[in-house]
């Protein structure tokens, strides 16, 4: 029975999860991204952007998206999650793929649909094919309300960047996709400063570049950066929190500057 237990806990070191967690990211087998462009065009995904984060040329993040992506985030305020994510570090030959699971429930709250998790993760098991996931996580239960803390923003806690705008207003754009119910989600580019939090925090992360800004009935809104750092890191501690402390006024501070 010991040996049972050591077994036990030895496996669930190796997964890097504790039951009932979800991790946000899985690993891939290394692809440029030229290669990959193709293979996800191939397997029915539009690819929207490539991007160097904080002009970093090692690291490219593609930016994708689907017919059940866009379809499944044509619901007020859930734009956010037609768009998928992948980082490529060209010099340490790591792929980190988005976990479609956790992204879709984080952003599509109670309006999140298991079955295009399901088949959006399928058709990325044909782009990538076996993937590992990371132990960055969180519990599958409380993602659809997360925060970092008490007193911390929650998903719903969007900044209001602007009111009476479209997207032909938002400058720096990398990317626009309209989506069927009217809404607009846009990528843009933010100043290297700005961006250069993940040298802090870690730029295995970074496809939490480039931000992202939804309009939406005539006005546009962003992830609140407390919320969408600290979802994208979900093993950020408080400390390192705090030596980024300025950043999200940094993040807010750039994205209303940008609409015109």
């Amino acid at each position: 029975m010991k040996k049972f237990f050591i077994f036990v806990i030895l496996i669930l070191g190796s997964i890097g999860l504790q039951a009932g967690m979800i991790s946000g990211y899985t690993n891939a087998t290394y692809i440029d991204a030229k290669t990959l462009k193709a293979k996800l065009q191939k397997n029915g995904f539009e690819v929207l952007a490539q991007y160097h984060p904080a002009g970093k040329s090692n690291l490219d993040v593609l930016l994708f998206t689907s017919a059940d992506l866009k379809k499944v985030a044509s619901k007020k305020t859930r734009g956010f999650a037609a768009v998928q994510r992948v980082l490529i570090n060209q010099k340490n030959k790591i792929v980190l793929v988005g976990n479609p699971h956790y992204w879709l429930k984080a952003f599509l709250q109670d309006d999140y649909d298991n079955g295009v998790a399901n088949r959006v993760n399928a058709s990325l098991a044909k782009v990538f094919g076996a993937m590992t996931s990371t132990s960055d996580g969180l519990k599958e239960s409380d993602l659809s309300s997360y925060h970092f803390m008490f007193g911390m923003p929650y998903y719903e806690d969007m900044i209001t960047l602007k009111k009476g705008v479209s997207g032909t207003n938002v400058t720096n754009k990398l990317f626009s996709l309209d989506l069927p119910n009217g809404s607009t989600i846009i990528g843009v580019k933010m100043d290297q400063t700005t961006e250069q939090f993940i040298d802090t925090i870690g730029e295995d992360k970074a496809l939490v570049l480039p931000y992202m800004v939804l309009v939406e009935d005539g006005n546009a809104f962003a992830l609140h950066a407390k919320y969408y750092l600290a979802i994208s890191y979900p093993l950020l501690s408080m400390g390192q929190f705090m030596k980024i402390s300025a950043t999200p006024g940094k993040i807010e501070e750039t994205l209303k500057a940008l609409i015109k």
